[in-house]
């Protein structure tokens, strides 16, 4: 009679026998092996019981094995194949074959070395392009996860407090109290605000199975499309909880790596495409917890007296946790010039949420369609703005409305905020500049202009791109243009005070933006 290893110096013994058969490669984590044999990865749980994992037994190593692939084949359906058992004896093991399972292992198909997206970065090779492809697929996943009924413990005030307080108590066992002090205070001060924002987001059912661990090395460039893998299969409470919990992960690691841009521009396309952006006012605390347990397991991995590895997490934490000025910028010019290509310069180089009229209208009223033109009437070009029923006063109104709303919460929660949009009415400029003031934040205007010509072209290619991935929000076209440009449009002279004018010409144009941007000394009462 065969029997499943006991204990871990067998279940070792049993894993070096595998890379031996199969000359692999073998990878070892805290609770895991990874044997790669040039084509395949086969991933076998270690015979632990640890305080947040029990996978002590053969039968709950196979349920932990038949969770990874359940889960992580959601989002990485063609990197995970099967739980295959691990039959023979642990002397002669058989990946497959007949007679009953000693282990079990999850089948993957083996990556290229350098794929991951931590990796990528470091090389150099990651394309932004690909991160708003992966955020607007991290949206549908979300979207299409299981959610969790209100009554569930999942997501509440009280689970995620504590689980923060946890970490910094378990910071505090590594490093001193002194280590964990600030954060103390931090949290005692900003649990009372978040929770009914937790509570609300409970009951209004924003809590799902998410992946619950996606940083740098969870996620993979496959068939060049990034893609996440290595879902949370131990612990339910570590991967049910609120989407952008999950989003804050990645999005606290880029920067950890010192790659703000590229995580200003994953949030905000995670942003534009979910629509979240109700839940501006708990990124904050869910950027400060991922970095506090990347820090813990970093100095976890190091041990006890020993300087932790890699990025500086916990210094990343302070500067979360520090008192913010944030700032408001608002974009001014016709549809085609430019606005949205300056403003994703500038929010990436100054770390800044983007709110995007196109977007939020078509969120507000969905993809309208222009009216039907009677025979004999004016072509496009000449026509009026109600010919696009999205774009008529009432729904403006309405959009730049929903604008403000929006500015208002994130400049609450201490971010930097652009608005893009046309703003060629005075009143709705005067309206945001009155939100500023409001906000004590400084604000200022961004003017685009380019020559009708150009105007025209650009419009044209935007909506007549071949991929739909391709195309911009905007349903503007030449008409609407036409409307716009027989309007006075101008800014008024005493608007000069605090207006930028985008200047593309320079290599270094978004440096050079973003740090007038967040230097430019705007009057403080604007009202």
């Amino acid at each position: 009679m065969t029997t499943a290893p006991t204990d871990l110096t067998s279940a070792t013994a049993l894993v070096d026998r595998l890379r031996q058969q199969r000359q692999a490669r073998l990878i070892e984590t805290h609770i895991s092996w990874v044997l790669l044999d040039g084509q395949d990865a086969w991933k076998l749980k270690k015979p632990l019981h640890l305080p947040f994992l029990d996978a002590s037994t053969l039968a709950r190593r196979h349920q932990l094995c038949e969770e990874e692939l359940r889960l992580s084949h959601r989002m990485a359906p063609s990197l995970y194949l099967d739980v295959t058992p691990i039959t023979g004896t642990p002397d002669a093991p058989v990946l497959g074959g007949t007679g009953p399972a000693i282990e079990y292992a999850v089948h993957m198909r083996q990556f290229p070395e350098g794929a991951l997206l931590g990796e990528l970065l470091e090389a150099g090779q990651v394309q932004p392009t690909q991160l708003d492809d992966f955020a607007r697929h991290l949206v549908d996943f979300h979207r299409s996860a299981e959610v969790a009924p209100p009554s569930s413990p999942y997501g509440s005030p009280e689970l995620i407090e504590q689980t923060t307080r946890d970490v910094l108590r378990n910071l505090a066992d590594i490093g001193g109290e002194a280590l964990s002090a600030p954060f103390v205070d931090w949290l005692d001060a900003q649990a009372p605000l978040l929770r009914p924002l937790w509570a609300q987001r409970q009951a209004q059912g924003h809590i799902v199975e998410g992946h619950g661990d996606l940083h740098l090395a969870n996620v993979v460039l496959l068939d060049g499309t990034l893609t996440a893998f290595d879902c949370i299969e131990f612990d339910p409470g570590l991967r049910w909880g609120d989407p952008l919990s999950d989003v804050a992960f990645l999005v606290m690691d880029l920067m950890a790596h010192q790659r703000a841009d590229l995580a200003f521009r994953f949030l905000n396309a995670y942003l534009d495409a979910s629509g979240e952006h109700a839940g501006i006012p708990v990124l904050r605390h869910y950027l400060v917890y991922r970095a506090l347990v990347r820090a813990l397991v970093a100095r976890i991995k190091a041990g006890v007296g020993q300087p932790p590895d890699g990025p500086d997490y916990l210094a990343l934490a302070h500067s979360l946790i520090a008192p913010t000025a944030p700032r408001l910028l608002i974009t001014h010019g016709v549809s085609g010039s430019g606005k949205t290509f300056v403003s994703q310069g500038v929010l990436e180089q100054a770390g800044a949420i983007r709110l995007r009229s196109d977007v939020e209208r078509k969120r507000l009223f969905g993809a309208a369609q222009p009216a039907a033109q009677p025979a004999g009437a004016a072509p496009s070009g000449t026509g009026d703005l109600d010919a696009n029923p999205l774009y008529n006063r009432d729904r403006t109104q309405a959009t730049y409305a929903h604008l403000r709303d929006l500015a208002r919460l994130s400049l609450q929660a201490g971010w930097h905020t652009i608005v893009d949009a046309t703003f060629l009415d005075a009143g709705e400029r005067d309206r945001f500049r009155q939100l500023a003031s409001s906000q004590s934040a400084p604000f200022v205007i961004l003017h685009c202009e380019a020559s009708r010509p150009v105007l025209e072209a650009r419009i044209t290619a935007r909506l007549t791109a071949p991929q739909p991935g391709a195309r911009d929000a905007s349903d503007a076209d030449t008409s609407v243009l036409t409307q716009q440009l027989q309007r006075d449009t101008a800014l008024r002279p005493e608007e000069a005070a605090y207006t930028l004018q985008a200047d593309t010409t320079q290599p270094d144009w978004a440096v050079r933006l973003a740090q007038a941007w967040l230097t430019l000394d705007a009057p403080a009462d604007l009202a």
